[in-house]
């Protein structure tokens, strides 16, 4: 059995660094690696076609025509968060004199930064079309799929356009399985960009009705999407596909141990006690409940350090202007965008424990990240938070920060962590670990469906007159 496992937008995007393209990069690199009889190729979809990757990163030094399609490629990358910062000061802007009180004046306000925002999107399409229809030979050789072949969808597909390619492939005899990160948009779409929404819904009716399985990243996922099948294709049609799950790995792969960890952030670890957030900054991780938390725990007298670590998403217009506006920044409150993986390893080395308050979650990276390396984590006691982990974790509610508060006295005033088990008795997976996971458990699901199929079209045979 051969298992084609789509990376394309890691591969188009290799300098993104956020969660699903830690995923896709440190499953990829240890495919070789496992023991295991299936046959693993990590392909990507481009111009209708298939590809098999022979290199998800391009390499220093390597040909001009490489190097540029990376350029391109990043270029593209910052025009979209540049286009992002233009609509985020947008929101700062139209929530003032005299804008708030104009709805004419907030109009030509909009129209002001949609034509700025405009001047940048043609060039921004423009490198996208450059750089992302380019396939590079020394990085992807063309192939052909078989009858019998299984694509999974590792990558984050929702937003791709290959879904014509993918139908064609099925037709062929390619099975197809998808990886389900979260159902967030369709469960809790206020905490998303609309956009966003449109396009994860459109995409998950076409796959459930598309896939043969689905394969999750945690249990709890994996039970909501069983649910979400069942509800959209009814329990006869859900019940021909399968439904699973795998767990992430821990490693920081791109820590460099060489690499140069900047002034603040050492001064930062040194001075205080710091409770590390790590995450991209947006609505559904809860921010605002840390930082009402904190400035109870400063007006106490405490001088426990809150630190955000993660890009600067959707939504948080109000939040930010909060932080910058804030009389504890850079005192007992710290924000980082862009924190290097060696730098990501001090903070969790250095750091009095990793707090993490999200409303939902498909998992919940950072924590295993952070307690692997011996960080203990106080976290919202949500379903897949206790999967992850267990009575070695400290959870607190939601409904008032003063839950989280009562955590962090309790901790800073005995020294012993307020979980029931101590983090030495925990472990968890490697990367390793996880990709072998994974390819087992798809390929285990897969033999049993086509077994079952085999059974029902022998005995369909066998009743035929």
């Amino acid at each position: 059995m051969r298992f084609l496992i789509e990376c394309t937008y890691v591969y188009e995007h290799p300098q993104d660094n956020s969660g699903i393209q830690r995923v896709v990069r440190n499953i990829v690199n240890n495919l070789n690696k496992l023991d295991t009889a299936a046959v693993c190729v990590p392909v990507i979809l481009k111009n209708d076609k298939v590809y098999s990757v022979t290199q998800l990163s391009p390499l220093r030094g390597q040909g001009l025509r490489s190097r540029a399609q990376a350029w391109l490629s990043l270029q593209h990358g910052r025009l979209a968060r540049l286009r992002n910062r233009i609509w985020l000061a947008y929101g700062q802007r139209e929530r003032k004199w005299p804008f708030h009180h104009s709805p004419v004046l907030r109009f030509f306000l909009r129209m002001i930064y949609k034509a700025f925002s405009f001047c940048f999107a043609v060039p921004q399409k423009l490198l996208a079309y450059v750089s992302l229809n380019y396939v590079d030979k020394s990085r992807a050789v063309e192939m052909v799929p078989q009858a019998g072949d299984v694509l999974v969808l590792l990558d984050s597909s929702w937003h791709a356009d290959f879904f014509p390619v993918a139908e064609r492939l099925q037709k062929e005899g390619i099975g197809i399985v998808s990886v389900i990160y979260d159902l967030i948009p369709l469960t809790h779409p206020q905490f998303c960009d609309e956009g966003l929404v449109r396009v994860f819904e459109q995409w998950f009716d076409w796959i459930a009705r598309t896939a043969d399985g689905f394969i999750a990243i945690s249990q709890t996922i994996s039970d909501q999407v069983r649910s979400e099948v069942q509800w959209r294709l009814g329990r006869d049609m859900a019940d021909q596909r399968w439904f699973d799950y795998f767990h992430l790995g821990s490693e920081l792969d791109q820590a460099n141990s060489s690499a140069v960890v900047r002034q603040d952030v050492q001064r930062m670890c040194k001075a205080h006690s710091v409770y590390l957030m790590v995450s991209t900054i947006e609505p559904r991780k809860n921010h605002t409940y840390l930082l009402n938390a904190f400035e109870l725990l400063w007006d106490e007298g405490s001088d426990v350090a809150l630190c955000f670590v993660g890009k600067i998403g959707w939504k948080t217009e109000k939040l930010i202007e909060r932080i910058k506006q804030h009389p504890q920044l850079n005192k007992r409150l710290f924000m980082f965008n862009d924190l290097s993986d060696r730098e990501l390893e001090y903070c969790y080395s250095h750091s009095r424990a990793l707090v993490f308050p999200s409303y939902v979650e498909g998992f919940g990276l950072p924590l295993v990240e952070a307690m692997q390396r011996g960080l203990p984590a106080m976290a919202s006691d949500i379903p897949v938070f206790r999967e992850i982990g267990g009575d070695s974790m400290a959870y607190f509610g939601l409904s008032e920060p003063e839950s989280l508060c009562r955590l962090v006295r309790r901790f800073e005033g005995s020294g012993q962590f307020p979980a029931p088990i101590s983090l030495d008795n925990w472990s968890w997976l490697s990367w390793s670990d996880s990709a072998m996971q994974l390819i087992g458990r798809v390929q285990g699901q897969t033999k049993r469906q086509q077994a079952a199929r085999a059974s029902i079209k022998s005995n369909a045979d066998y009743g035929r007159p």
